[in-house]
C-alpha cells in the first residue's frame, strides 16, 4: 500500500500522485487567509510531460506518495536519440530519451558519474553535481586594458555548452561551472 501524505507534510522535491500522474513538488506555500479555510498553493512538475502547473489544495487534503530513489550511474555515450548509462552497482546498462535530458547532457562528459532519479523503479531524470570541471573549447581572447568589472564573454565548452565567463579566461583552460544555472564559478 502506498504512503498517504497530507498537504501539511509537503516538502520541495517530494513526489505525489495527482490526477492519475506522478508530480514533483517544485515549491509550495501554506496560506491562512483572514476569512475562510487555510489552503496550500503549489507549483507541480509532471514527470511524464515535463509541464509545470500551479495548483491549490485545501489544507489537510491527502495524496498517495510516490517512492523515489537516487542511484549513482556512469554516463557512457549519446547516440543521438538516446543517452546510455550504466548502474555503478549492478553494471546494468539502460538508455534515456535524449529529449528528456538534453539540458543536462550539455554538461556531461563520457564516463562521468551522475545521479539518476528513479520513480517507482523507472528512471525519471538526472541530478548533476553542483559543479563540473570542463575545458574551454573556444572563446575570444580578452583585450588587454579592458578591465571594467563584471564584463563577460561567451565561451563554448568541450561538451558544446555555452556559458558566460570573465575576460581573463582563455581557450584550453579548465573552468568550474554550475550546470544547474549554466554559470561560471571559477578556474579549475
Amino acid at each position: 500500500m502506498a504512503d498517504i501524505v497530507s498537504t501539511n507534510q509537503f516538502r520541495n522535491g517530494m513526489h505525489i500522485e495527482h490526477r492519475g500522474a506522478v508530480w514533483r513538488i517544485v515549491e509550495f506555500q501554506h496560506v491562512k487567509p483572514g476569512k475562510g479555510g487555510a489552503f496550500v498553493r503549489t507549483k507541480l512538475k509532471n514527470l511524464d510531460s515535463g509541464s509545470v502547473v500551479d495548483d491549490t489544495f485545501r489544507a489537510g487534503e491527502k495524496f498517495p506518495r510516490v517512492h523515489t530513489e537516487v542511484k549513482n550511474v556512469q554516463f557512457l555515450y549519446d547516440d543521438g536519440s538516446e543517452a546510455h548509462f550504466m548502474d555503478e552497482e549492478t553494471y546494468e546498462q539502460f538508455g534515456l530519451p535524449r529529449g528528456s535530458i538534453e539540458a543536462e547532457l550539455a554538461y556531461m562528459l563520457p564516463s562521468s558519474t551522475v545521479q539518476i532519479l528513479q520513480v517507482n523503479g523507472k528512471p525519471s531524470g538526472l541530478q548533476l553535481p553542483s559543479s563540473v570541471e570542463l575545458a574551454v573549447a573556444e572563446t575570444e581572447p580578452g583585450v588587454r586594458g579592458d578591465t571594467v568589472s563584471n564584463v563577460t564573454k561567451p565561451a563554448t565548452l568541450e561538451t558544446g555548452a555555452v556559458v558566460q565567463v570573465p575576460l581573463f579566461v582563455n581557450a584550453g583552460e579548465k573552468i568550474k561551472v554550475d550546470p544547474r544555472e549554466a554559470r561560471y564559478i571559477s578556474r579549475a
